[in-house]
């Protein structure tokens, strides 16, 4: 994908961010009924990891069920995450043999709501704040081949993970911006950059935090499409007056399947009026 000025492809265009304030924010949460893998390892890299843990679903036909021609490039992400993602701070010790439900499959069922949301958008483009690990950003990248995708994270390391697994994967749709959702709304604001279709988020803030730096990215009747927990209704009652504030509307708390026989996950979706 073409360069663009927000869009961190070299040492050149790195914006400075306060990573310590933004990891707070991310660790800190009210949002953590989700299970925050990457704010739980910090610290894991002196954990030993058995090489001999096999995936749960690593031979289950509901991976192809469910992420179809997306399946090979998930697999090189799966491969890297159970390689490097314990050692590198991004998933935690549990979810070693989990890794495909835990955290790709997971990531993988808002693809189905982001189809529906943009579905009337001639602008086919998510912003994925606080990527991370890549969840659910990576993941989409690779369900989506259609949809030009920006990852919006803070911290440098996570950003060269990011920068590793879109080569990895050869997503040719992805762009990765390093700094805060804040930068990239005051783009939006001053025209720099065009409004987002969708925005994507998982295990970022509470929703009263999550409307202020998510809604103002949106085109309107765009839509916010983040993964929560089971505190997600809770949330919502709480972030009403955000929500209104930043222009969001219409608030609504879905379950969303994972795949044939798997708990389902919670997903928040959020008109931009």
């Amino acid at each position: 994908m073409e360069d663009i000025s927000l869009v961190e492809n070299s040492g050149d265009s790195v914006k400075s961010v306060d990573s310590a304030n933004a990891k707070n924010s991310e660790c800190n949460s009210e949002n953590n009924s989700e299970g925050n893998s990457e704010c739980n390892s910090e610290g894991n890299s002196e954990n030993s990891i058995d090489g001999n843990v096999i995936d749960e679903l690593e031979s289950s036909p509901l991976l192809s069920e469910v992420l179809g021609e997306a399946l090979p490039k998930c697999r090189l992400f799966h491969v890297k995450l159970s390689q490097e993602g314990l050692l590198r701070g991004l998933v935690g010790p549990r979810d070693m043999g989990i890794l495909w439900e835990r955290h790709i499959l997971n990531s993988a069922a808002v693809v189905p709501f982001i189809r529906k949301v943009t579905a009337k958008s001639k602008n086919k483009t998510i912003a994925d704040v606080g990527s991370g690990g890549g969840f659910p950003g990576i993941v989409l990248a690779a369900c989506l081949p259609d949809f030009q995708i920006t990852l919006i994270e803070p911290m440098e390391r996570r950003v060269a993970w990011l920068q590793e697994c879109v080569s990895l994967m050869q997503l040719d749709n992805v762009t990765i911006f390093h700094g805060r959702s804040e930068d990239v709304i005051a783009k939006v604001k001053s025209h720099e950059i065009k409004p987002f279709a969708a925005v994507t988020c998982r295990a970022v803030a509470p929703m009263t935090k999550l409307a202020g730096w998510t809604i103002p990215l949106l085109e309107q009747h765009g839509s916010l499409v983040a993964l929560k927990g089971k505190s997600a209704k809770l949330e919502i009652e709480k972030a009403s007056k955000m929500i209104r504030k930043a222009g969001g509307v219409n608030p609504q708390v879905v379950e969303a399947p994972v795949a044939r026989g798997l708990q389902s996950t919670t997903v928040v979706l959020v008109e931009k009026a």
